[in-house]
């Protein structure tokens, strides 16, 4: 087994780690191991969660053996068509061997399983995670800023060049009415999360529906495709080794991912909607990143697709991002959520939502 894989999620240098066992306890996750890994080794090991990752769970597993990555769902109540592991380890199983860079995922276990939830295992990918800030000496000149924002770039037009048959990934989803079938999803996600009523955001929403355009390509879609999730190579900032957490990857609008990706990338100059809806830190303002404008030019080349709508699709990623956090908070104050760093998400709603009026 290669020692590179995937990480935690949300740390600027490596992993942060918490002292945390519940939901992948070693005395059952151990005798697992090794017997789906074939290697004694496992059966005593280390676990620690990775701290940062706000949705699936997910435990750094080591032992003389090595190290993995194990991937679960929240302890408590899961929305439906949420935190499907089953979905995230079928597309990395996909997509290894294509253009875009993933973990190698070695095992999936069932809900009736050891540790009474879906999970799957993969390999660790050594490289840097950069959500709060660059790893120290990393990345330092303007030119590997630019490199790296050019590779997020590159790597996203890969995955939406992927041909989903040609990969196993023809019944993945149906791309026909995707943003509609999106729409109605998050809306969805948003009654069931609510605490209390927040007009709004219910008129972003309906302000979406109104001007949704036209569907134009379809492609594998990530879902929630970002800087921090992926992990860009040790000492070469223009490479990025893996991307991560697939848990909402699906067939549909790719527009969708570059929406996405322009909601969490801050640049200098944001004005003071932008900055209040900083879901991440402005890692991306820095001299050498590109701009909003030039992520969408070099992707819309690299492609061939129509990028005129852009952004309607940033006004959805930020009411979708609003719901999401509503649903971070609303599982935090159930206690199915571990580790630390839940208060932000609820404080976080209002200014989202108004950063996509700002757009529609």
């Amino acid at each position: 087994m290669t020692t590179t894989t995937q990480a935690g999620f949300n740390d600027p240098t490596a992993q942060r780690l918490e002292s945390i066992t519940t939901g992948a306890e070693p005395d059952v996750v151990g005798p697992l191991l090794a017997e789906v890994l074939h290697d004694p080794r496992w059966a005593s090991c280390d676990v620690a969660l990775i701290a940062g990752g706000k949705s699936n769970l997910t435990y750094r597993i080591g032992s003389d053996a090595g190290e993995v990555v194990l991937r679960r769902p929240p302890l408590g109540h899961i929305l439906p068509t949420a935190h499907d592991m089953v979905r995230e380890h079928r597309v990395l199983a996909a997509l290894e061997g294509s253009p875009v860079p993933v973990p190698r995922v070695l095992h999936l276990g069932a809900a009736d399983g050891p540790l009474g939830a879906p999970f799957y295992v993969m390999e660790r990918v050594v490289g840097h995670i950069c959500r709060n800030a660059l790893a120290p000496g990393y990345a330092q000149t303007p030119q590997q800023r630019a490199a790296i924002g050019a590779a997020l770039v590159e790597t996203l037009a890969q995955l939406h060049t992927v041909d989903p048959g040609a990969v196993g990934l023809d019944d993945f989803g149906r791309p026909a009415g995707f943003m509609e079938r999106q729409l109605r999803r998050w809306s969805k996600q948003w009654d069931a999360s609510k605490a209390q009523e927040h007009p709004a955001l219910d008129e972003l929403r309906d302000e979406l529906v109104r001007t949704r355009p036209e569907q134009g390509a379809a492609a594998i879609v990530h879902g929630d495709y970002r800087l921090d999730n992926t992990v860009l190579h040790p000492t070469e900032p223009g490479r990025i080794v893996a991307v991560l957490d697939w848990e909402m990857s699906t067939l549909g609008d790719p527009l969708a991912d570059l929406g996405a990706l322009l909601a969490y990338w801050s640049e200098a100059g944001d004005d003071a909607i932008r900055t209040a809806a900083q879901i991440v830190p402005p890692v991306t303002a820095a001299e050498g990143f590109p701009t909003r404008a030039e992520i969408v030019d070099r992707y819309a080349r690299l492609t061939g697709f129509d990028v005129a709508n852009i952004d309607w699709y940033q006004a959805f990623a930020f009411f979708k991002l609003a719901v999401v956090c509503q649903g971070i908070a609303a599982r935090a104050a159930g206690g199915a959520m571990l580790g630390s760093g839940f208060d932000e998400a609820q404080r976080l709603v209002a200014p989202l939502v108004a950063a996509g009026q700002a757009l529609v």
